[in-house]
């Protein structure tokens, strides 16, 4: 566990909070993740000192496809996930991690095997529950969209495929309020 404590003043008063988070180093308790039995979301489970937090992300689908996204965070990216077929990693330009990038995957033999509006791909990780099979992937950023051919995955083994942009085209965030 490591512990933070922040200290502020507020009113003439000072403020000491203690920040809890889980330690996702080599040495720390394992992040594990399930799908809930509703289907409805992935469950993480992170080990604390104050016992065990849970976090809970979507979990979509197109036709009879699971997918979730995921990645944001040292949490998210230590955790033991359920072994969806597919993982794609999504980066551009100096960024390790992008997000917001629309997939289409379609199998090679034909047809739309799933689509992922951009606004369900929240992290850079994008995992995806496809049966047997060999896919083409179009993964669109900022209008710009790469193509990934003959990507073959078995269920119950992970195939992870790296998605590259030469620059990052993501929608600027929002300004923040002060």
């Amino acid at each position: 566990m490591v512990q933070r404590y922040l200290m502020g003043l507020i009113g003439g008063c000072t403020v000491m909070s203690l920040v809890l988070t889980a330690d996702v180093s080599a040495g720390g308790s394992t992040v594990v993740a399930r799908v809930l039995s509703d289907e409805e979301a992935v469950e993480l489970e992170i080990p604390t000192d104050i016992g065990v937090q849970k976090e809970r992300l979507p979990l979509y689908r197109s036709g009879t496809v699971r997918y979730f996204s995921a990645g944001i965070g040292q949490v998210e990216r230590a955790a033991n996930y359920p072994p969806f077929s597919l993982k794609l990693v999504f980066t551009a330009g100096g960024k390790p991690f992008v997000s917001g990038v629309a997939v289409t995957l379609r199998q090679a033999t034909g047809g739309t095997a799933v689509t992922v509006p951009q606004e369900h791909n929240t992290g850079p990780w994008l995992f995806i529950d496809l049966p047997d099979g060999t896919y083409e992937v179009s993964a669109t950023l900022g209008g710009v969209t790469q193509q990934v051919n003959n990507l073959t995955v078995r269920r119950g083994h992970i195939t992870t495929q790296h998605v590259r942009w030469a620059e990052d085209r993501s929608p600027a965030l929002p300004a923040q309020a002060e």
